[in-house]
């Protein structure tokens, strides 16, 4: 078929060609190839047997730890299994932050225990913890407004859920925020739209102006009691304690394998997610069903024999949560290639139901893996719209690599999101073997037409 393909093709610039025309081409010329592959995934559920592997046997893999090595191990040993190519680990510094023990409890007006986690980064307290009278505000603005009252308290930021962009900013500056103006810690109420009592961890930063102090996050439903409480006018103590530190940087690897291309191996189309995750939970869905789609992508078009123009390279990024040294230490790796990838995929937003891609590149260029999306149809994920990347292929795409990131339906990626009940059990097998095979033909045409894709 695919001889067949370039005897069409041959001589054919995709980018000087009318859009459609040579949309239309691509995707006739392509859609029983893609067919195949799409049957070939749906036909069991191999991808979620690997995984529910991955996280049975690993757990979380968060970075430093001896469990992300350890399922690199694993992670490259199943690569070369499975016949893939140039099966290597690529050596990147990351950073080890250890959480340690780490508690905190209501004293007054009632004692309860907390739910909690610490936030990556967070300095600890000492060992006796602090305990202090909680401050509690919707708002920086309001935090702001009552500056006075902060000082030798604990802040908690009862902000509500409004989407990740705008409330993920508690959780980055909300210590700075709390320290600048005198508080000994900081809280926040976790970043979910929906809990069960459930904490959220995730990375959070320090400026250089002000004292470093504690940062953690409660259940939204811990928050907004505490809240009440205050409201009622009532005195507000808790005491935290966390043993967190920061450890000198670990070596971690990022993990390759490839699909040699048959014409132009130099050339690459790369597709991957990240093999860590935060110390809680099995990183199942955060990103472990990523980069084992990705991965069965790549396994599953080497068992059909379907070898395309240009080599394909799935590579599972470390360190995305707490650092993305994985990302920008493969950019700086690989800047000798960047001419010739030709583009990069990511999946990182949970392997539930696949819609499509958000694609960032040129006109030309969009209106090409518009057409290749028309292929993905039959399995409802062929919406292809503009705007789109992920944060480990990001410092490829600023150097001017075409980007594209999976979507799928995320109604409940927030719900388990950095959590404890990030486990196998939230995805479904079906729907990732759907993401193996939205990836997979997307990655095979992109690699086999003719011309690469025009920037």
């Amino acid at each position: 078929m695919r001889r067949g393909i370039g005897v069409v093709l041959v001589g054919l610039t995709v980018a000087g060609m009318a859009p459609s025309i040579a949309g239309a081409q691509i995707a006739d010329r392509y859609r029983e190839t893609a067919n195949r592959i799409i049957e070939a995934a749906l036909a069991d559920s191999a991808a979620y047997g690997r995984l529910t592997e991955l996280v049975d046997l690993f757990g979380h893999r968060f970075s430093g730890s001896p469990n992300l090595e350890n399922a690199i191990d694993w992670m490259l040993e199943e690569m070369a299994s499975d016949g893939l190519d140039n099966v290597h680990g690529e050596p990147v510094l990351v950073p080890h932050w250890v959480r340690g023990a780490e508690s905190a409890e209501l004293l007054e007006p009632r004692i309860k225990a907390l739910p909690m986690l610490g936030l990556g980064g967070s300095v600890g307290t000492h060992r006796e913890g602090i305990t202090a009278e909680v401050l509690v505000v919707g708002s920086f603005a309001e935090l702001e407004a009552r500056a006075d009252e902060a000082p030798g308290k604990i802040v908690l930021f009862d902000a509500p859920w409004d989407g990740y962009g705008r409330t993920v900013r508690y959780r980055m500056a909300g210590a700075d925020a709390a320290a600048s103006v005198g508080a000994v810690a900081s809280l926040i109420r976790s970043v979910t739209p929906y809990s069960q009592q459930t904490p959220h961890t995730g990375t959070m930063a320090y400026g250089d102006s002000v004292p470093r102090i504690p940062h953690a996050a409660i259940t939204p439903e811990d928050a907004a009691m505490l809240h009440r409480m205050q409201d009622r006018g009532e005195r507000v103590v808790v005491r935290l304690q966390m043993g967190a530190q920061m450890l000198p940087d670990a070596v971690s690897r990022n993990v390759v394998g490839e699909l040699r291309g048959s014409e132009f191996p130099d050339e690459v189309v790369i597709l991957g997610g990240h093999i860590d995750s935060w110390d809680v939970g099995q990183g199942a869905m955060d990103d472990g069903g990523g980069v084992v789609a990705a991965w069965e992508a790549v396994r599953l078009l080497h068992d059909l024999g379907l070898r395309p123009r240009r080599t394909i390279r799935v590579v599972g990024w470390t360190n995305e949560e707490n650092g993305l040294r994985g990302g920008s230490g493969y950019r700086e790796a690989h800047l000798g290639e960047v001419d010739d990838i030709v583009l990069a995929m990511e999946s990182d937003g949970g392997v539930f139901k696949p819609l499509g891609f958000g694609f960032g590149g040129s006109d030309a260029a969009y209106d090409i893996v518009r057409e290749i999306g028309t292929l993905l149809d039959p399995i409802d994920a062929g919406d292809i719209r503009r705007g789109g990347g992920g944060a480990d292929i990001g410092p490829l795409m600023q150097e001017g690599v075409p980007g594209m990131g999976l979507n799928v339906d995320g109604t409940r990626y927030f719900w388990y999101h950095h959590t404890d009940a990030d486990t196998i059990d939230k995805l479904d097998p079906r729907e990732m073997a759907e993401c193996v095979a939205v990836m997979a033909v997307m990655a095979y045409v992109v690699a086999d037409l003719p011309e690469k894709l025009p920037r």
